[in-house]
């Protein structure tokens, strides 16, 4: 069976994760599902940037991209690997946005893709106002703790 318009995800209001169309019954009342496509692509766009920055070799073309373009070549003679090797590394950064590339003649030239990682580092911030907030209540309750353990220290001296 194929599905021209792909899989379509839909989030009940009873339930936490997202659900496949095709994982419940056409009959399902309206009110019960709310489509949200737009959760669903940012979602998407962040596992493609996350994955394509969780390889090191990846996170150094980028930083060398950062300096100047470079060719196919010229990157993987830096990295030390195969041109079938980097390709691939290429490959998934532009995947990701991160990076694109030009074929000129038989060189391919690599540069930084025009999209920043700006939804991502909106993403990691939340994250560390979320850790610091936590945080700051540990240290409340440490700081409280301390002050109890003082105050039982000399209440034992008397």
């Amino acid at each position: 069976m194929t599905r021209p318009f792909g899989r379509v995800a839909l989030v009940f209001q009873d339930r936490e994760s997202p659900c496949l169309l095709d994982s419940f019954p056409l009959h399902t009342p309206l009110r019960w599902r709310t489509l949200n496509h737009m959760v669903q692509c940012q979602q998407a766009h962040l596992d493609a940037s996350f994955a394509a920055l969780s390889d090191a070799t990846r996170r150094g073309i980028l930083e060398r991209l950062g300096h100047a373009d470079a060719s196919i070549t010229d990157l993987a003679e830096k990295f030390r690997m195969t041109l079938t090797g980097i390709k691939k590394h290429v490959g998934v950064l532009e995947q990701a946005g991160l990076v694109t590339t030009e074929k000129v003649g038989r060189v391919r030239t690599c540069k930084l893709g025009l999209r920043r990682l700006e939804e991502e580092a909106a993403w990691i911030e939340r994250y560390c106002q979320l850790w610091d907030e936590r945080f700051d209540e540990l240290d409340k309750v440490v700081e409280e703790l301390t002050r109890k353990e003082k105050s039982d220290e000399r209440k034992n001296r008397k």
